[in-house]
C-alpha cells in the first residue's frame, strides 16, 4: 500500500483497492481540462486527504475530509471492521492553490471508515463549507456521482508531499488483494502515477471536470503476490495478475448515495452499498 508515513524515516506502506468491470475508453481533449491545484487538499500527520462535498451538500453543512481507512489515527481497521461516528479531534493542514498551508482544520468525529471492499475514511469537521470559504477562500472538491471511465486523464494530488502525479485510468481490478484486505472495483493507474508512501488518501481528480473520482491508496512495490505492500488483481474467474510498480485508487462515487442531508453518513439510504458495522 501507499501506506501512511508515521514519519519520513518510516518505510513506505501502501494499501490497495478493489475492482470492477472495465468501461469503454473515453479520450479527453486536453484543451478542455480544468486547472487542478492543491486548493482544498489537506496534509494529515501521516497521509494526504481533501475537503470534499457531495453534489447535494449545502454551504451550511459541516465539511467533510476524505482520506484512506488505513490512515486513521487509531491504526488499520481489520478486515470486516467498519467504524461509524467515532469521536476524533484530529487536525488537518488546509492548503491553497500553490500548496501553502492556510489553516489548521479539526475533526469532530470519524463519520465513517473501513478497509473492507474499499479503503476510505471520512471525517466531519468543526467548520462548515461556508466558514472555510469565508475565512480561507477555499472551496471543497466535489465527489463525482458516476463510475469512473477507462482512459480518463487524472491527477493524484498529495497534500502531504505537495506533489501532483499525472496519468490516465488504465482500467479496473475486479478484486484487489493485499494481505488480509480485499477491495472491489479498484482504479488502476497507468505507470506515470508512481505514487509513494504519504500519498495515501490523495484525491484522484478527473482533469476534465475537476471532480474526485477516487482516493489513492496502494501499489505493488516490488512484485510480490497479494502480500502487504504488494497487492494483486484477481478476476471473476479467480486468475491472479501481479503488476509490479503499478498503483491503484478506490472509487468514490459509491460514497455519494450514503451522504444524507446535513452531510450525515446514512448507510441505510437507497443506493448506499458501503459496508455496514
Amino acid at each position: 500500500m501507499n501506506k501512511p508515513l508515521a514519519s519520513a524515516l518510516f518505510s513506505l506502506l501502501l494499501v490497495g483497492a478493489a475492482a470492477g468491470p472495465a468501461l469503454a475508453s473515453a479520450p479527453r481533449d486536453s484543451a478542455s481540462a480544468v486547472a487542478v491545484t492543491y486548493a482544498g487538499t489537506v496534509a494529515l500527520s501521516n497521509c494526504s486527504g481533501s475537503v470534499v462535498r457531495a453534489p447535494g451538500s449545502q454551504p451550511s453543512d459541516p465539511a467533510l475530509v476524505l482520506s484512506n481507512g488505513h490512515c486513521l489515527e487509531t491504526g488499520f481497521p481489520a478486515a470486516g471492521e467498519v467504524i461509524k461516528d467515532q469521536a476524533s479531534n484530529r487536525s488537518f493542514s488546509l492548503l491553497n492553490a500553490s500548496g501553502s498551508r492556510v489553516a489548521t482544520l479539526r475533526a469532530s468525529k470519524i463519520s465513517y471508515a473501513t478497509m473492507t471492499d474499499t479503503d476510505v475514511s471520512i471525517y466531519q469537521l468543526t467548520k462548515t463549507y461556508a466558514q472555510i470559504q469565508s475565512q480561507y477562500g477555499i472551496s471543497a472538491l466535489t465527489l463525482n456521482d458516476a463510475h469512473p471511465v477507462q482512459g480518463t486523464a487524472i491527477k493524484v494530488v498529495s497534500g502531504y508531499w505537495k506533489r501532483t502525479y499525472s496519468c490516465n485510468i488504465d482500467g479496473f481490478a475486479y478484486r484487489l488483494l493485499e494481505g488480509e484486505w480485499t477491495w472491489k472495483d479498484s482504479v488502476r493507474y497507468t505507470s506515470s502515477c508512481n505514487t509513494i508512501g504519504g500519498t495515501s488518501g490523495s484525491p484522484v481528480i478527473d482533469t476534465a471536470t475537476g471532480k474526485v473520482v477516487a482516493v489513492n491508496n496502494t501499489g505493488n512495490e516490488d512484485g510480490g503476490r497479494c502480500t502487504d505492500n504488494n497487492p494483486c488483481e484477481v478476476d471473476q474467474n479467480g486468475a491472479v495478475t501481479v503488476r509490479p510498480g503499478i498503483n491503484y485508487g478506490q472509487e468514490t462515487y459509491t460514497i455519494v448515495p450514503c451522504i444524507a442531508p446535513g452531510n450525515k453518513i446514512d448507510l441505510n439510504r437507497p443506493g448506499c452499498n458501503l459496508p455496514k458495522p
